[in-house]
């Protein structure tokens, strides 16, 4: 079954955070609800909508900037109170505008997470969990790593309080009192959690979840275990997921699923008749879905999806039909209720026009005055530098509450720019100095009007780091500008993962020395992505990594005095050798370094490497015999008379360009990779091979993995 929604815009309100638009119950089954949304300017403003315009309930005045809004009260009775957190403060406030509650949690953090149950309230900074119960403080839970959301099981169904945290480190935990039961791995970072069916489903043990990759997936929790029910993966590469709700908009009785992404994407699951989510409805707005929420808003008995976005627009997808219909021979005429709106917005847009001018004209009186300062008008930037698993690249998201008008990318390492086709930014390279200077990348982009919302893509290379530099300059006068930096890790392709197969062949790095627990994680917080900030709780520490370009695998235990770091990688031990050995020069610490290097490791990544130059270089032959076939096909009138392998590549000429086109430079970062790996190999046997690259370079021109891997044997 698939649905039809139409857009409507509300209204606007300031900035806006993740999960800050609330809708309110509704009074009677099919009644409109009226609407809770909080902003970054402190105000919390709640309307309802009354002939197609938005009337406000109440509008608090300006404060500090809210992070979250839930809503809350006595349990089995209307949730109808609302509760926001500032700061580190927790305001609640009644239907009608009234304060009942000022509650001051005395957290050293801003909180960035809150549920509210009954007397119950749950509350997140970066690491720290607390519950209190009538303001009184009940459990403490210090996490491992940093907490995006927070959602409680119902404890009316289950009888005790069952929080679950999602955390940066792709784990959910699962808390009683202040003691941690169990986690649960999960595909990526989750950014979101809600209860299934608002209330957790029949048992209320289903949460719902949605990961900063795009990924969303249905998990079932019990006393001592989970079960996932079922996931989705992002095979579309559309943005991460920032919020979910349940609601039953296609009207056929079962709940649907709601989600709202950062590209702008809103999406709605129904259930097909073996219970699995199936993508029913899609809808993009410009900027990213920050709160979603499934009811009725615009007019009684039509549902709709609410939504609010970064810029504070608030926006409802409904299923009434927003065009007049006519019947044949006849004009569509508008409504008096529509033509009376269209008459008002002229009149308003009149007046602000009024304004503008009137503003310029005392703008540029008052700048030729010789006392006049020019004040930089302050702007709001939204910015996202993750890395994508699966093309081995960094995405860089930035989002400006007004228009951008241009772009400026500079950066002191090598990095590849790639393609994203939701760009339609104009881009200038510009030459650089990369010896004297170290600039190594100098690009402009120059946006269309009214692009609020610009996506990137970069490729690094490991063992190169230093920092991608973005200068964001608005359409705003006087001209501003705020930049904004990315560090480029020496090991900025590898990401966090949850166990790693053990039975390879691992070569192994150990330090030893003078240097307290703090000092090494500052060292492999530098290395390494996705490593927690703060100092891990207890005496030592493991992670494991994955290198997303190549699979290889990385090992990292370290404690007060010792670090030991296990690869089937070379290059990345000779890495890592390199740049802790710098670090502990840098802050005067004598390290003894000792390595223990496997000669099978280096087949091993041969073998990793091979179908990726494999395919590299059939590729790049079929991109080179395109324009040759298409000759013929011409002067033959037709391709019939080619062989099929031929003809296939004439049926793929469009794919295969424009795969060739997605991949700058592919061929040669694996050459690069293969020659690092050459050196590294010889250089822990304490020989110098550089001289010989020009002969390995020779055989990769003539690639056969059995020659190449001779050919490091032999050398």
């Amino acid at each position: 079954m698939e649905i039809n929604l139409n857009r409507i815009d509300y209204l606007q309100v300031g900035v806006i955070s993740q999960k800050t638009m609330r809708l309110l119950p509704a009074l009677g089954r099919k009644a409109t609800q009226k609407v809770a949304v909080a902003d970054h300017d402190g105000v919390i403003t709640c309307f309802g909508m009354k002939k197609g315009e938005a009337v406000p309930v109440f509008k608090t005045l300006p404060g500090q900037k809210i992070t979250r809004l839930d809503l809350g009260g006595a349990l089995g009775t209307p949730q109808e109170k609302i509760f926001v957190c500032a700061g580190s403060e927790v305001k609640g406030y009644t239907k009608k505008g009234k304060q009942f509650l000022s509650f001051e949690a005395n957290l050293t953090e801003s909180i960035n997470a809150m549920h509210v149950s009954g007397a119950d309230l749950f509350v997140c900074a970066s690491y720290i969990y607390n519950h209190y119960c009538d303001c009184k403080d009940q459990d403490y839970y210090l996490s491992g790593d940093k907490i995006n959301d927070i959602v409680c099981l119902p404890a009316e169904n289950l009888g005790r309080i069952v929080p679950v945290l999602a955390c940066q480190d792709r784990v959910l935990r699962v808390l009683q009192g202040s003691e941690l039961v169990y986690d649960i791995e999960v595909p990526g970072p989750p950014s979101v959690l809600e209860l299934y069916n608002r209330d957790g489903g029949t048992n209320g043990e289903d949460i719902l979840y949605g990961t900063v990759d795009g990924k969303l997936g249905l998990i079932r929790i019990t006393d001592s275990s989970s079960s996932s029910k079922w996931e989705i993966d992002n095979e579309k590469k559309k943005g991460g997921v920032l919020c979910i709700d349940t609601y039953d908009i296609l009207g056929d009785g079962v709940k649907d699923i709601l989600v709202g992404r950062d590209d702008g994407t809103v999406e709605v699951y129904g259930f097909d008749s073996s219970n699995e989510p199936t993508l029913r409805f899609e809808h993009v707005l410009l900027e990213s879905v920050t709160s979603i929420q499934g009811g009725c808003v615009g007019k009684e008995s039509y549902d709709e999806v609410l939504t609010a976005t970064y810029t504070g627009w608030v926006t409802g997808l409904t299923t009434e039909s927003q065009q007049a219909e006519a019947g044949p021979g006849e004009e569509v005429k508008m409504s008096r209720e529509t033509q009376s709106k269209v008459a008002a917005l002229r009149a308003e847009l009149d007046q602000l026009q009024m304004k503008v001018v009137q503003g310029r004209e005392k703008y540029q009186q008052t700048a030729q005055s010789s006392t006049a300062v020019s004040a930089m008008p302050v702007f709001s930037i939204n910015d996202k530098f993750t890395l994508c698993q699966d093309d081995a690249s960094y995405s860089l998201t930035l989002e400006v509450q007004t228009a951008i008008d241009n772009l400026l990318l500079q950066s002191d390492v090598p990095i590849d720019l790639l393609d994203v086709d939701k760009n339609s930014a104009v881009v200038s390279f510009s030459e650089c100095d990369s010896e004297p200077k170290g600039n190594f990348l100098l690009v402009t982009y120059r946006c269309q009007a009214n692009t609020t919302r610009l996506e990137l893509k970069v490729r690094s290379i490991e063992g190169q780091y230093g920092t991608l530099q973005a200068y964001i300059t608005p359409r705003l006068q006087p001209k501003t500008c705020q930049v904004r930096q990315y560090l480029i890790k020496p090991l900025s392709l590898h990401q966090r993962t949850h166990t790693i197969e053990q039975d390879r062949p691992m070569n192994t790095l150990s330090l030893v020395g003078q240097f307290s627990f703090a000092e090494i994680h500052s060292w492999v917080l530098f290395c390494l992505p996705e490593v927690p900030e703060k100092t891990p709780a207890g005496e030592n520490i493991t992670f494991y990594f994955q290198n997303t370009f190549l699979g290889t695998q990385l090992e990292a235990t370290y404690c007060k005095g010792e670090g030991h770091f296990k690869s089937d990688n070379i290059s990345t031990i000779s890495i890592l050798k390199d740049v802790l050995s710098k670090e502990a020069t840098k802050r005067k610490n004598n390290l003894d370094i000792s390595y223990d290097i496997n000669d099978d490791s280096v087949g091993h990544t041969l073998k990793m490497i091979h179908p990726k130059l494999e395919y590299q270089l059939l590729l790049a032959k079929k991109v080179q015999l395109i324009d040759a076939l298409k000759e013929l096909q011409v002067h033959e009138g037709n391709a019939d008379f080619l062989i099929p392998e031929y003809r296939n590549i004439l049926d793929e000429s469009a794919y295969l360009l424009e795969e060739y086109k997605k991949q700058p430079a592919h061929l040669e970062r694996l050459y690069g990779m293969i020659t690092d790996l050459f050196i590294d190999k010889f250089k822990f046997k304490g020989q110098n091979v550089k001289t010989k690259v020009s002969l390995l370079l020779e055989v990769l021109d003539n690639y056969d993995l059995d020659s190449l891997m001779n050919f490091f044997n032999e050398a």
